[in-house]
């Protein structure tokens, strides 16, 4: 391509089935989340619990915890369906994410970031329909993080994968096919003898979605009256090969000390047909073409983990580390067929190199202490984007290939963070109090160029009251840094399709956040609920800066926006006999957002909100769930979203105590087509994406133990 790629997260019995308060859980909060505290020994503290048939909810101080394993949907699913069917979190059938209505969430793995899931949220919404829900213990929902973990602003979703160390070897083979010739296939084993745990997995896919969009721009110089519009169309059918493979080994060095490695490889790859339709008009001018392409498209994921853990007493230090990269190639080729005028064929040769490698590491130290406990961690990262792109027209008779110096371009950003965090944990009679505050210093580089340093010292305060045995009060602060997306730094132009270019912003600050929630949870026999309330606020947020080039939308990025969100959260579970279990969640919320435009400041005022319903049965063999989530329209600066609706139904029928039949049927109503409109100065666009993810999943899982 003439350019060289830059370097490339019981029952307690019915007389209390949600027993949410009155007993706490010395939990460290200051240690890394959860999944990295495997196996540690906290000193002994009662637990609020809530357990259902299928899945165990634990709510932490910090978190609720959702025990997915033996779900239906996770057996033969992907790790997006089990999200989708946790409560507490919305998952649309495109795969954005929102925690309490907060779209600002970051998704961990077993406690750690990943080059995988730190993308844009198209490439974390793949990831997640291609990693198995099978290798899928817990979800962890934390609405307002902890001084001890980084949450880059936002709410934090943790992945806890499967780690079986019962003594012994076991295996599990599963498998599943739908329409389309679509189909997956995985194993996986484990291996337990005395202080050493081995596990590895491995799993071919052959997936895909239909995808229908529709644009229509219309711009002009409200200075010079000059205008025009686009009206672009696609429908195209993306299919995946997707092969992973994961190991680990678990080995206790004595009684104090245990150590731990994982090496994860995921790889997709597809050749998607891209027949997009355009309809330009400039004045009296109206070309209409369509603009062809082929792919290929692949992307490559790798991590390996180290762990180590020391539990001397009352006192336990941990250290980890975690390297991962993601590489990805976009070919953008093509070729122009004109309609109207009739022209020759245009081709052009194009491409995108993506590579992105981070390293993170952490050291947490946690002591128990008559009345709690106290810790003190360091928390750093670095990470690193590179983007080639390539654009260049191509002569159709010799071949030869013109570059295009506007957008044949390659940058790389580097984003350095450091942390150093103290937390402290007090329990007195009924009240529980987390404290922690969070010194940080963040960095960025553009190519060889300083982009900016920050430093923030973050405080976060959870605090709760247990009201009775069976209710609780819990009220809960943060503040954080949101730092720029690397790829809305890019100083470069950058090709998107025949009607739009992107250019980024080095010089985009951080994104200031503080969060407030106030929260209640009661339960006991055979009902149980929560209410809470929350206020969320958003300065020097990032927004859309739109220009136009001759007939070509130039998209960037700039700093000025606010946002302010206030809103009622509540849940209900109830179990009104021994097969069934219901359960409901939702929210309602007013946003107001403040943005620059055109010089003067647009002031947008809208309500929102969110539900998700579920529904078990289990009866002898059969286990059968139902989960239906609905999204209202909402509004985004200078701009509107419409609404969007799942339904799912997934049934797990045991043919013996070691074969199970699975059946997973998505989006049954296929309710995922979202609509967007914007209205700014010289500028209006209106479209909808549709991400048809209605399918029949028929499969297998067998157990050999």
């Amino acid at each position: 391509m003439g350019r060289r790629a830059l370097i490339k997260t019981d029952t307690s019995g019915t007389a209390r089935v949600l027993r949410l308060a009155g007993c706490i859980l010395a939990i460290g909060l200051a240690a890394p989340p959860r999944a990295a505290r495997a196996g540690d020994e906290s000193p002994a503290a009662p637990t609020v619990t809530v357990t259902g048939r299928r899945a165990t909810t634990i709510r932490d101080i910090d978190r609720t915890i959702h025990k997915v394993a033996d779900t239906p949907r996770a057996a033969n699913g992907s790790a997006q369906d089990v999200l989708q069917a946790t409560p507490g979190v919305a998952v649309t059938a495109d795969g954005h994410i929102a925690v309490q209505g907060n779209e600002r969430v970051t998704v961990l793995v077993d406690g750690k970031p990943s080059a995988m899931l730190s993308g844009s949220s198209e490439e974390r919404a793949l990831a997640l329909q291609t990693m198995s829900g099978a290798d899928v213990a817990s979800v962890e929902a934390i609405t307002n993080p902890s001084a001890a973990q980084n949450a880059n602003g936002g709410a934090i979703v943790n992945i806890v994968l499967k780690r079986d160390r019962k003594p012994g070897a076991h295996t599990q083979l599963r498998a599943s096919a739908s329409d389309d010739n679509l189909w997956n296939t995985g194993a996986s084993a484990d291996f337990t003898r005395g202080p050493l745990s081995l596990h590895g997995s491995a799993a071919l896919r052959r997936d895909g979605n239909r995808k229908i969009r529709r644009s229509a721009v219309a711009w002009g110089d409200p200075a010079g009256g000059t205008g025009g519009s686009t009206l672009q169309a696609s429908d195209v059918f993306v299919r995946r090969i997707v092969d992973s493979a994961a190991a680990g080994a678990d080995l206790a060095l004595g009684r104090s000390d245990t150590l731990s490695i994982d090496a994860r490889h995921n790889r997709r790859r597809s050749h998607p047909l891209f027949d997009v339709s355009n309809d330009v008009r400039s004045g009296a001018a109206d070309t209409v073409f369509h603009r062809i392409s082929l792919g290929p498209n692949e992307q490559s994921d790798d991590s390996a983990d180290l762990a180590w853990s020391r539990r001397d007493g009352p006192t336990a230090l941990k250290a980890a580390a975690r390297h991962s990269t993601t590489t990805a190639l976009v070919d953008k080729s093509y070729r122009d067929v004109y309609v109207a005028p009739q022209r020759p064929t245009a081709y052009s040769r194009g491409a995108t190199r993506t590579a992105r490698r981070l390293d993170a590491a952490t050291l947490d130290w946690t002591r128990a202490a008559a009345h709690g406990q106290w810790g003190a961690g360091l928390d750093l990262q670095r990470k690193v984007d590179g983007i080639d792109n390539y654009q260049a027209g191509v002569d159709p008779a010799t071949g030869a290939e013109t570059p295009d110096a506007a957008t044949t371009t390659g940058y790389e950003v580097t984003t350095t963070t450091r942390a150093a965090y103290v937390t402290g944990q007090v329990r007195r009679g009924r009240w529980e109090a987390l404290l922690g505050a969070r010194a940080e210093a963040a960095a960025l580089r553009v190519g060889t160029s300083d982009a900016g340093c920050w430093r923030a010292f973050n405080p976060s305060l959870h605090a709760r009251y247990a009201v009775d045995a069976g209710t609780d009060v819990t009220l809960a602060y943060r503040r954080s840094l949101q730092l720029p997306d690397p790829r809305d730094l890019d100083p470069h132009a950058t090709y998107v399709d025949a009607q739009n270019l992107s250019r980024g912003n080095p010089g985009l600050q951080p994104q200031r956040m503080t969060s407030w929630t106030l929260d209640a949870n009661a339960g006991g026999g055979t009902l149980g609920g929560s209410a809470g309330a929350f206020y969320r606020t958003s300065r020097d947020t990032v927004i859309d800066a739109r220009s136009v080039a001759g007939t070509v939308l130039v998209t960037s990025k700039r700093n000025g926006g606010s946002a302010r969100a206030a809103g009622l959260t509540g849940s209900l579970e109830w179990k009104p006999g021994g097969r069934w279990q219901l359960g409901v969640d939702g929210g309602a919320m007013w946003v107001a957002l403040d943005t620059p435009d055109a010089g003067a400041a647009v002031r947008q005022r809208a309500p929102t909100g969110w539900i998700n319903v579920r529904a078990a049965y289990r009866s002898g063999p059969d286990d059968v769930t139902l989960d239906a989530h609905a999204q209202a329209a909402g509004i985004v600066p200078l701009g509107r979203t419409g609404p969007t609706s799942s339904v799912n139904l997934a049934w797990k029928h045991a043919l013996s105590r070691t074969l199970g039949l699975t059946v997973n049927a998505n989006d049954l109503f296929d309710g995922s087509r979202r609509t967007y409109a914007t209205d700014a100065t010289g500028f209006r666009q209106a479209g909808f994406d549709h991400f048809i993810g209605r399918r029949v999943w028929v499969g297998f899982v067998k157990k050999f133990e």
